[in-house]
C-alpha cells in the first residue's frame, strides 16, 4: 500500500475507532439508569446517587490512565496501545452486558474509562500522520466523530433498550471488537522507533502528566484556556436536561432531538467549516473568534425565555466550534513527536479533572440552589451564565498569552 494510501486508510480507522468510543458512551445514557435502578430495588433517588459515583468513577479512571498510555505509547508507540484499548472496551461492554450486580457495573465502568483513556493517543496518531497545513481540518474530524456519534448513540440506545436493557452493551461489543480486526490488518505505526521517547512513570503519573504541559511555553499558556473551556462544556452537558424540563417542560424526546440537533451542527462545523475558517483567519484568530460566539451563545442559553431560542443558539453557537480543532493543532505544532503522547495525555487529564468538578458546580451547586425555595431569584440559566463567564476568562488569557507570545 502506498504511503498516502496507507495513511489515509489509518485516518479512517482513527476516526472509526473515536466514533464507536462516543457510540459505546452514547448507547448507554439512556439504559444505564434503567439498570442502576434494576440493582438498587426500583428506588430512583438510590440509583439517581449510583449513576453519579458511577459518572465519576468513569472520569477518575481517565484522569489516571490517559497520562500512562499516553506515555507508554510515546516509548511502544500507537498502534499497540491503541489496538488493545479497543479490544479491551470489546470485552468490557461484555462485561456490562452480563453484570449480575451494582459492583460488576462498577468494574465495568472503571475498565472503561480506562480504555477509553486510549483517545489521548488517537491525538497524538493524528499529530503525528498529519501536515502543518491540514492538521486543524484532522483534528476537526475527530469533533465529527465525536458529533456523529452523539447523534446515533442515544436513539441506537432507546431502541435497543426498548427490547432488551442489556442488548446496548453487547452490540457496542461487537462493533469495538469488529473495528479493533480491522485495526489490526489495517492500521500503520505512525510513530517511527527513532522518534520515541523512553518510558518515565514521573510523566505516566496523572499530576506529573499536568507538569509535561508546562514543559512548551505555548502550551502551558493554553492549560488554563482548557480548564475554562472545558469546565463550561462539561457543565452544560450535565446540566441541560435538568434546565429544559424545569424552564420550558421539555421531555426525553424533545431533549434527544435538540441533543441531536447539536451533534449535527458540530459534524457540519468541525466536518466542513474548520479548514476554510482557519485557513483564511489563522489558528489564534479562529480560536479567539470561536471563544466570543461561545460567551454570546452562553448568555443567550442562560436568558432565553422560550425553547425555540436555545434551538436558534445551537445553530448560533456551534460557529464556535471551530475553537477546540484550533487550539488542538496550535498544541500539536508545539510540541515535538516525542512528546505528543504526554502532552494529549495532560491535556486529557485536565479534562478528566473538570469532568469530575463540573457536575458538582453546576448542577449540584449553582442549578440546584437558583431552583430551591431558598434562593433570592430562581435563576435556572445561571449555569449557563457561569459558562459564559469561564468562556470571557479564556478569551482574555487567550489574548495576554498572544501578546506576550506572538506567532
Amino acid at each position: 500500500m502506498a504511503r498516502g494510501q496507507a495513511r489515509k486508510a489509518a485516518m479512517i480507522f482513527i476516526l472509526i475507532t473515536v466514533f464507536i468510543d462516543v457510540l459505546g458512551i452514547g448507547i448507554i445514557i439512556p439504559i444505564l439508569p434503567e439498570l442502576i435502578k434494576e440493582f438498587s430495588g426500583g428506588s430512583t433517588a438510590l440509583a439517581g446517587r449510583w449513576f453519579g459515583v458511577l459518572a465519576s468513577s468513569y472520569a477518575l479512571a481517565q484522569f489516571i490512565f490517559a497520562p500512562l498510555l499516553g506515555s507508554l505509547s510515546d516509548r511502544v508507540g500507537r498502534r499497540p496501545v491503541i489496538l488493545i484499548s479497543l479490544f479491551g472496551l470489546g470485552v468490557d461492554y461484555v462485561i456490562m452486558g452480563f453484570a449480575p450486580t451494582l459492583g460488576w457495573l462498577f468494574v465495568g465502568r472503571l475498565l472503561a474509562g480506562v480504555m477509553g483513556a486510549s483517545i489521548t493517543t488517537a491525538n497524538a496518531y493524528i499529530a503525528d500522520v498529519s501536515e502543518p497545513e491540514n492538521r486543524a481540518r484532522n483534528f476537526g474530524l475527530i469533533g465529527v466523530a465525536f458529533g456523529l456519534g452523539f447523534i446515533f448513540g442515544p436513539a441506537l440506545g432507546g431502541i435497543l433498550g426498548g427490547i432488551d436493557l442489556r442488548l446496548p452493551f453487547f452490540v457496542s461489543a461487537g462493533l469495538a471488537l469488529v473495528n479493533w480486526l480491522y485495526g489490526f490488518f489495517v492500521l500503520p505505526e505512525s510513530l517511527p522507533p527513532e522518534k520515541r521517547d523512553a518510558f518515565s512513570w514521573k510523566k505516566a503519573n496523572p499530576i506529573g502528566s499536568l507538569f509535561v504541559l508546562g514543559s512548551y511555553p505555548l502550551v502551558a499558556g493554553l492549560t488554563a484556556v482548557f480548564v475554562f473551556v472545558v469546565l463550561a462544556q462539561r457543565g452544560l452537558e450535565t446540566v441541560w436536561v435538568l434546565f429544559t424540563g424545569h424552564k420550558f417542560g421539555w421531555d426525553e424526546q424533545a431533549n434527544g432531538l435538540s441533543l441531536a440537533l447539536v451533534g449535527v451542527m458540530a459534524a457540519i462545523v468541525q466536518g466542513g467549516l474548520v479548514q476554510p475558517i482557519v485557513k483564511r483567519l489563522g489558528e489564534r484568530r479562529a480560536i479567539l473568534y470561536g471563544l466570543v460566539v461561545a460567551v454570546i451563545t452562553y448568555l443567550g442559553y442562560g436568558l432565553a425565555t422560550a425553547g425555540w431560542m436555545l434551538l436558534a443558539f445551537i445553530v448560533f453557537g456551534s460557529i464556535g466550534g471551530v475553537a477546540g480543532p484550533a487550539i488542538q493543532s496550535l498544541v500539536a505544532g508545539a510540541v515535538p513527536s516525542h512528546d505528543q503522547g504526554k502532552v494529549q495525555a495532560g491535556i486529557q487529564s485536565l479534562m478528566s479533572l473538570t469532568s469530575i468538578a463540573a457536575p458538582l458546580i453546576f448542577t449540584a451547586g449553582l442549578f440546584s440552589y437558583f431552583t430551591s425555595p431558598g434562593a433570592p431569584i430562581e435563576l435556572p440559566g445561571a449555569p449557563f451564565l457561569l459558562g459564559a463567564v469561564m468562556y470571557a476568562l479564556a478569551f482574555v488569557s487567550l489574548l495576554r498569552l498572544f501578546r506576550r507570545m506572538p506567532g
